[in-house]
C-alpha cells in the first residue's frame, strides 16, 4: 500500500472540520463541526430518520486474479470530551484516587493561560491485511472492532505549583464492523465491496441531541486499500469497456479515487471529500488549517487580523490551534506571497491537483503559461478620470458605494474606504477604477495587481475623500457614452 505517500492526503481528509475558523470555542461554528465522514450509532441514526448515517459504503473494481492480495486500513476520529473542573481546595501534592471534590467550569484562567470545555480527538485506525481474492470470493467476510471507553484526569497548577483545577477527558466505547464482499464483473475484473457499520450501543437514547451523539460516532471516516499484484481502475475515467461496470459501483458517503503517484494504480482512498484522482497537497500550502474546504491565504490573513484577545481565545482550544497560531505569524512576506497561488500548465506531466483549492488566478506563473489578462494589460491605462466637476487619481482615497444592482462582493464592501490603484478601460472601451481596501491585510497583494485583493468599481460607485497629489492627464468621463459602448 502506497500510504507514505497518501499520508498528507488522509491527515487533511481526516482533519477537516476539527476546528473551524475564527478558531474559537466560542464561535457557532465550532459548536456544529464534524460535518464530513460522520458515521452514527445504528440506534440513534433510526431514531432521527437517517439524517446522520450509520454506515459508509465503497465499491470499487479491482484488476487481478485469485492471488491478488488486499490490505485495507478503515480510519477515523474518536472524540473525546473535555471538561474543566476547579478544584475546591487546592492540593499541593497531586492524587488521582480518590477524585478531589470540584466544581465544572466552562472556562477557567491560571495565570496567563485559559482553559476551555472542548472536544478533542484521538486518531484510530483498523487494519486488515493480506485477504487473497479468492478468500473474498468464498463469501462475505465480517470484520467486528472495538474501542473501550476511558477517563482520565489531568492536573493543572498555579505559579506556585499547587493543584488548582484538572481537565476532565472523557470517551465513551465505540463498537463497529467492516463487511467486505468480492464478486466477479469481467475477466480478470472483481468489484469489491466494503462496508462500515457503527453498532455502538446507545444506554441513553432520549434528548440525545447530535453534538453527544458525535462522542459515540466515527468521524472523518475514510478508507484506505492496497493491492499486491493487481490494480484498482480508476472510477472517474475508466477504460471504455468498463464504464458501464464503473458507474453501477454504489458508493455511500465516499468517493473513491487513485492515490500515489500518477499512473499508479495499487493504492486508493475512498474519502468523505470529493477529490480527484491523484490529489496532491499544494506546495504553497504551509499546513492544515482544519477549516473545510479551506482557502489558504484567507484563512491565513484573517487569522493574522484576529485580536489579542481572540488569539487567547483561540489557544486555549488545544495544542493544535496553539500549532496553528504559532505557524502562521511566523510566516514571512515571501510565503505569504506564495499563498496567493500559482498557474499551473495543466497539460503538464507533473501537473498537480491541489485538494486546498487556493490555487488563485494570479501570483508565480508556471511551465510559461501566459497571464490572462496580458491583453486587458497591454491596453493604455489612465492617469486620471474627470468626474462631473471632480478628479479622480491614482492614489486618492475614496469611499465606495456600489449602486442597487451590485454584486454580493460589491455590497459587503459597501461604505468601506480605499485607495484608487489604477484607472483602467475594457475591452469595449468603458472604463472602470480599480481600488484596494484600506483595512486589508492583503492590500500589498492588490498593489501587485493580484486578484483577490483589488476591486472594480464604475467612477460613479465611489466617492473621493482625500486627493493626492499627482500631476497627470485628464480623461473626461461620460456615463452617457459608456452606456452607449
Amino acid at each position: 500500500m502506497n500510504l507514505a505517500h497518501a499520508r498528507q492526503i488522509v491527515d487533511a481528509v481526516l482533519y477537516e472540520g476539527y476546528m473551524l475558523y475564527p478558531y474559537r470555542a466560542s464561535s457557532v461554528k465550532n459548536r456544529q463541526r464534524w460535518t464530513f465522514g460522520g458515521v452514527y450509532p445504528h440506534a440513534y441514526s433510526v431514531a432521527h430518520g437517517g439524517s446522520d448515517p450509520w454506515s459508509m459504503q465503497t465499491q470499487c473494481l479491482v484488476k487481478g486474479d485469485a492471488d491478488t492480495t488486499l490490505t485495507l486500513r478503515v480510519g477515523f476520529l474518536h472524540l473525546v470530551q473535555r471538561e474543566v473542573g476547579q478544584l475546591d481546595v487546592p492540593l499541593a501534592e497531586w492524587q488521582e484516587s480518590p477524585e478531589p471534590p470540584l466544581c465544572k467550569v466552562q472556562m477557567l484562567q491560571i495565570g496567563e493561560r485559559r482553559y476551555y470545555a472542548w472536544q478533542e480527538a484521538l486518531e484510530r485506525t483498523v487494519d486488515v491485511a493480506d485477504l487473497t481474492c479468492s478468500s473474498l470470493m468464498a463469501g462475505m467476510r465480517e470484520i467486528p472492532f472495538s474501542f473501550p471507553a476511558r477517563r482520565a484526569l489531568e492536573p493543572l497548577r498555579d505559579d506556585r505549583g499547587q493543584v488548582v483545577a484538572v481537565l476532565i477527558r472523557s470517551q465513551q466505547a465505540l463498537e463497529g464492523s467492516i463487511e467486505l464482499q468480492l464478486e466477479t464483473v469481467a475477466e480478470q475484473v472483481f468489484r469489491l465491496r466494503a462496508r462500515i457499520s457503527n453498532v455502538t450501543p446507545i444506554p441513553r437514547l432520549e434528548g440525545l441531541d447530535r453534538d453527544a451523539a458525535s462522542l459515540y460516532a466515527l468521524v472523518s471516516t475514510h478508507t484506505v486499500l492496497g493491492l499486491e499484484h493487481g490494480e484498482f481502475i480508476s472510477l472517474m475515467d475508466p477504460p471504455d469497456a468498463l464504464r458501464e461496470i464503473a458507474d453501477a459501483c454504489e458508493n455511500v458517503g465516499t468517493y473513491p479515487v487513485l492515490v500515489g503517484i500518477e499512473g499508479q494504480c495499487d493504492t486508493l482512498l475512498s474519502s468523505p471529500i470529493i477529490l480527484y484522482d491523484y490529489p496532491e497537497i499544494a506546495p504553497e500550502s504551509p499546513g492544515n488549517l482544519f477549516d473545510g474546504t479551506e482557502i489558504d491565504e484567507i484563512l491565513t490573513l484573517r487569522i493574522l487580523t484576529l485580536t489579542d484577545e481572540e488569539k487567547r481565545e483561540m489557544v486555549a482550544v488545544d495544542e493544535g490551534a496553539r500549532a496553528l497560531l504559532e505557524r502562521t505569524e511566523a510566516l514571512g512576506p515571501e510565503q505569504l506571497a506564495k499563498l496567493h497561488g500559482a498557474l499551473r500548465n495543466p497539460h503538464a506531466v507533473d501537473a498537480l491537483t491541489p485538494l486546498h483549492q487556493h490555487a488563485a488566478m494570479g501570483g508565480a506563473i508556471l511551465d510559461d503559461v501566459v497571464e490572462p489578462w496580458a491583453a486587458m494589460d497591454a491596453k493604455p491605462r489612465l492617469d486620471c478620470l474627470r468626474v462631473g466637476e471632480v478628479d479622480l487619481r491614482i492614489g486618492d482615497q475614496v469611499r465606495l458605494r456600489p449602486r442597487g444592482n451590485a454584486d454580493i462582493m460589491d455590497i459587503a464592501l459597501s461604505g468601506m474606504t480605499a485607495t484608487i490603484e489604477s484607472i483602467e478601460r475594457d475591452f469595449e472601451d468603458r472604463v472602470h477604477v480599480a481600488v484596494t481596501i484600506d483595512d486589508d491585510p492583503g492590500k500589498d497583494f492588490g498593489l501587485a495587481r493580484m486578484p483577490g485583493h483589488r476591486f472594480f468599481f464604475s467612477p460613479d460607485e465611489i466617492e473621493l475623500l482625500a486627493i493626492a497629489s499627482h500631476p497627470t492627464a485628464v480623461h473626461e468621463h461620460s456615463p452617457r457614452r459608456e452606456a452607449q459602448a
